[in-house]
Parts: structure tokens; sequence; C-alpha cells
């Protein structure tokens, strides 16, 4: 039985993914453990878009100058948007069911990653905003931030789990600081 320690020394970032498409029973669950996410007050704040087209995915990954490539070889991408105007917590509430997302990717064999989008732009100089280029491309309302998207598919790379011997300990405090 894995034990949620080590499903999380094991989930890693994956940005390499094969042709193969995810099965429709997964997607669900994938957004089944977001909607699960504990939220403030129990507002729940967030909203989900999933996309599959690969069209849509390689218009996604121009979304910022790095850190989105891997949409062009995703089979699927969940896009984490939130209201801000239900909680001054909402990007908490928005990163919690995204780390949702990527845990139950770990666990059901998926690679993942966390494409940062709120705050970010599509170009060095700053001018256009990656979360204005994924509305456009999806139709995400006004009122809801983007905060992230999940790329997701099968993985086409290894990557080694989490080495406890590193792990650092020193940023660990009993007590006081």
């Amino acid at each position: 039985m894995t034990t949620f320690l080590d499903l999380a020394q094991q989930r890693r970032s994956i940005r390499k993914y094969t042709a193969q498409a995810i099965e429709p029973e997964k997607i669900e669950q994938l957004l089944q453990a977001a909607l699960m996410a504990p939220a403030s007050k129990r507002c729940n704040p967030w909203q989900f878009v999933v996309v599959t087209d690969h069209a849509v995915l390689s218009q996604l990954a121009t979304c910022r100058t790095y850190g989105s490539q891997m949409l062009n070889e995703a089979a699927a991408g969940i896009i984490v948007c939130v209201d801000p105007a239900l909680t001054d917590t909402w990007q908490c509430d928005g990163a919690i069911a995204a780390e949702h997302i990527l845990l139950e990717a770990a666990d059901l064999g998926l690679g993942a990653c966390w494409v940062q989008v709120y705050g970010r732009f599509m170009d060095e100089q700053q001018t256009l905003s990656a979360e204005q280029q994924i509305r456009s491309l999806t139709g995400i309302p006004g009122e809801l931030n983007v905060l992230c998207i999940i790329s997701l598919g099968y993985k086409n790379e290894d990557r080694k789990p989490r080495e406890l011997d590193k792990l650092q300990y020193e940023k660990v405090h009993y007590g006081k600081y």
C-alpha cells in the first residue's frame, strides 16, 4: 500500500509526455480530487477548465515565454481559475486544489506540471498578459483570475524520487526560530 509520504516522495514535475490520450475516467478522478480540496470558509472559489484539444493546448503553450512549452506534448491541461470576490485567500485555495490534481495525477501514474499563469506575461517586455491569452482561447470570464494550468500526460521521462537524506531539515524549527 502506498502511503502519502511515498506519493509525496515520488511526485515530480514531468514536462515530457507520450502521445497516449488520458482516459476520461482518470480526468474525472483528477477533477474529483480538485473538487474535494479544502477552501476558506468552504466557499469553493475555484473553477476548472479541462482542455484536451491538441490545437488549443498548442496555443496555450505560447502563453509564456518560458515554462509553458510542455503543453505542446500534453494530452490534457486543467486550467485552475479562482473567483477573488469570494475570499481573500483565493490564491491559497486555488493552489491547494491544484496540488490535489498534481498528487492525484501521480497516484494515477500520470505525469503533471504546474504552469504558473497569474502575474506572468507572454513576452519579456511584460506587455502581454498570459492570463489574457488564456481567456481569449477558452472564454474564461474576466471576474475569474487564472492561477495556473496543470499540464497532464503519460510520462515520457523518468525523474528520480526525492532523496530523503537531502531534505532540508535545517529549515525546521521547534518551539521558536
